[in-house]
């Protein structure tokens, strides 16, 4: 186990970026194509082909999803993904060429960077040039490149998000997750109840209060706070329905309600992706809790790995600007 969701036989992991304008994309394949269902809990998600997930529509399986930054103009990244499996005849055999179903979500990560520049098919691509079924990579790669955690608290309070990614085996079912952790609210440890990232007080080492700030202001419309997104996806071996994949995607929202205070606003597009991608016969209960489970794990590991770009700062110098500070000074 790698604790990561390349732990699923069968999945890969792809990432590119580019760290100068603070934006990348990330590509999660399954090369034989694997049932996937989606949840979409927040107010302004930016998508594609999520419709075609739907249990009553006719496609079996996606053969990859697609995550990336760059808001809206970050889809196109997903075209990149779609030339490279229609290359290796992965898809649909229509007759006239292989289809690859390639469902996608983006997230808001023009505030630090350059926000001109964004995932392109080129990015995409490439990322799938790097995809391997051994990627562990954490932090400040991919669709985590240019997340930050804490919006709410303003543009200047914002600490650094990022990728993270965990797996667990139970007697054998084994689920992981991939999580680009780009939010509104504070990132919370449930175990403890610790804020270990989000919106900085103007000393830059405590944390306000996302839930206060909010609530503070009723008046203000939800155009008033800059939209951001967590979105990511969960894989298993467990052998899954579309609707029972739906309802795994839907669970496992628990696990990023638990860590990302406050989730699921009118300003985020939070969205879960469950890709099934073996067949192992498993109680839909205990997939839809280590779903959520793995969801938790890699939305810390996440923010602890990220690395700060563009002047944000990161849990790593924060922790050890704590850890400097001379006791009773």
């Amino acid at each position: 186990m790698k604790d990561a969701i390349v732990d699923v036989p069968g999945i890969l992991v792809g990432h590119a970026q580019d760290l100068q304008a603070g934006t990348g994309c990330t590509v999660v394949t399954c090369k034989q194509g694997a049932v996937t269902g989606v949840d979409c809990r927040g107010g302004a998600p930016g998508t594609r082909e999520l419709t075609l997930l739907n249990p009553e529509n006719v496609v079996p399986v996606a053969h990859a999803v697609y995550i990336g930054g760059g808001s809206a103009f970050g889809l196109a990244g997903a075209d990149g993904v779609m030339q490279y499996l229609e290359e290796r005849k992965i898809g649909f055999d229509t007759g006239f060429a292989h289809v690859p179903i390639v469902p996608g979500a983006i997230l808001f990560d023009l505030l630090i960077g350059d926000a001109k520049r964004r995932p392109d098919k080129q990015m995409g691509y490439d990322a799938c040039l790097n995809m391997s079924d051994s990627n562990t990579e954490q932090g400040t790669v991919g669709a985590g490149t240019g997340a930050v955690v804490g919006i709410a608290g303003g543009g200047s309070a914002v600490m650094k998000g990022g990728i993270g990614t965990a797996g667990i085996n139970r007697n054998g079912l084994i689920l992981g997750a991939l999580i680009a952790v780009n939010s509104i609210g504070n990132v919370v440890d449930p175990v403890s109840g610790e804020i270990i990232a989000g919106a900085l007080g103007p000393e830059g080492t405590s944390f306000l209060s996302i839930l206060d700030i909010l609530s503070r202001h009723p008046e203000k419309a939800a155009d008033d706070f800059i939209k951001h997104t967590t979105i990511g996806v969960v894989a298993t071996n467990a052998k899954l329905t579309k609707a029972q994949a739906k309802r795994v995607a839907m669970v496992a929202h628990d696990g990023m309600a638990r860590t990302i205070i406050p989730s699921h606003t009118l300003t985020d597009g939070d969205t879960l992706f469950c890709m099934s991608a073996g067949s192992i016969e498993a109680s839909l209960n205990a997939v839809c809790i280590l779903a959520a489970e793995a969801v938790s794990r890699a939305i810390l590991k996440a923010v602890k790995s990220a690395t700060s770009i563009c002047g944000v700062t990161s849990y790593t110098e924060l922790s050890k600007g704590k850890s400097d500070q001379v006791p009773g000074s």
